[in-house]
C-alpha cells in the first residue's frame, strides 16, 4: 500500500527572524516532522510579494495577474496537505506582511491550491490574549470560507520577547503537539 506522506509548511509573518513566531513554529514543525511529515518554511519578510490591487483578474481566470514571489509560495502551497500560519499581532492585528499574504491568498483558494486542507494558527503577542481576538478572528473566518480545516490555534500572550517565550514551557509543548496531531490524525 501506498501512503501518500503529509507535508506541512510553516509560513513566518514577522519580521523578527529567530522571534516568537518563528519558533513557535519551528515547534509546530518539528512535531509534524517526529510524526513522519515532511517539512519546510517560508519567511513571508524575505520576499517580494505585492498588494492585492481587488482587479478581480483571479475571478475571471482563478490566478492572480502579478508574477512575484506569491507565485512561489502557491507552489509551495500546492505541495503541501497542512499550513502554519504565523503572525504576532501588531496593533489588534497581524503584521502588515501577513495582511499582505493573507489578502492574496483569495486567488491561491480560486485555484483550488488550500482548499480542503489543514490549518494550524500561530498567535504571539505582547498583551492579554484577548488583544488577539481581532486577529485569530480574521484568520478563522478566512480559513473557514476558503474551506480549510482548522485544527489548532496556539495563542501566546504575554511575550514580547523571546525570554517570554522560552520560559512558557507548556506553550511551546502545546505548539510541538499541535504538528504531532495534525499529522496523526491524518494518516
Amino acid at each position: 500500500m501506498n501512503v501518500k506522506k503529509e507535508r506541512i509548511l510553516g509560513i513566518v509573518g514577522s519580521p523578527r527572524r529567530g522571534g516568537n513566531t518563528e519558533t513557535l513554529i519551528d515547534e509546530v514543525l518539528a512535531g509534524a516532522k517526529e510524526a513522519g511529515a515532511e517539512v519546510s518554511k517560508i519567511i513571508l519578510n524575505d520576499l517580494t510579494i505585492g498588494y492585492c490591487q481587488a482587479c478581480n483578474s483571479c475571478a475571471k481566470n482563478g490566478k492572480c495577474k502579478y508574477d512575484d514571489d506569491m507565485t512561489k509560495i502557491n507552489e509551495e502551497m500546492s505541495k503541501s496537505t497542512i499550513f502554519v500560519f504565523g503572525t504576532p499581532v501588531y496593533y489588534w492585528g497581524p503584521t502588515g506582511i501577513f495582511k499582505t499574504f493573507h489578502d492574496r491568498l483569495l486567488a491561491t483558494s480560486r485555484q483550488g491550491i488550500i482548499k480542503s486542507k489543514k490549518a494550524i494558527l500561530v498567535v504571539p503577542l505582547g498583551g492579554s490574549a484577548s488583544i488577539a481576538r481581532h486577529t485569530v478572528g480574521m484568520l478563522e473566518d478566512a480559513l473557514n470560507y476558503q474551506n480549510v480545516d482548522l485544527v489548532a490555534k496556539i495563542v501566546s500572550p504575554s511575550t514580547m520577547e523571546v525570554k517570554d517565550l522560552k520560559q512558557k514551557k507548556d506553550i511551546l509543548k502545546q505548539a510541538y503537539k499541535a504538528g504531532f496531531d495534525a499529522v496523526k490524525k491524518t494518516t
